[in-house]
């Protein structure tokens, strides 16, 4: 996997979108300049919108998205998605680690999963922490 950031500099519920767009970008080992020349446009338009300076983000949104391996939801936080405010830690910081993980990784994570939800489920939802 190619997790390279703690939970809380990815996933603050407090984070404005550009705080967000800063720290996942920080959180891959971007700098301003690549996530620019990945999405097509300049660095100082990054910049702006890393420091809500910024004029319109919102026709890149699903680019920016997509380079940082995120939905457009998670950028704009938690108000833009329900689902997102009853998260607990846990999930949030699941959640962000299968968003950074490759492709092949994002399918064991996946299968991983399920098969603790089906042994959990099998054993009347009653897991052990330990194994």
């Amino acid at each position: 996997m190619r997790y390279m950031g703690g939970m809380d500099d990815i996933d603050s519920a407090a984070l404005s979108p550009g705080a967000r767009v800063r720290d996942l970008r920080h959180a891959r080992g971007m700098t301003q300049s690549e996530l620019a020349d990945a999405i097509g446009v300049s660095r100082s338009a990054v910049a702006q919108w890393e420091s809500g300076r910024a004029g319109q983000a919102t026709p890149h949104l699903r680019r920016v998205a997509d380079v940082l391996g995120v939905s457009v939801d998670h950028l704009l936080g938690p108000e833009a998605s329900g689902a997102a405010a009853v998260m607990t830690g846990d999930e949030r910081a699941l959640l962000a680690l299968y968003r950074t993980a490759a492709s092949p990784d994002r399918q064991l994570l996946l299968l991983i999963a399920r098969r603790l939800a089906a042994r959990d489920s099998a054993s009347g939802g009653e897991s052990d922490p330990q194994s």
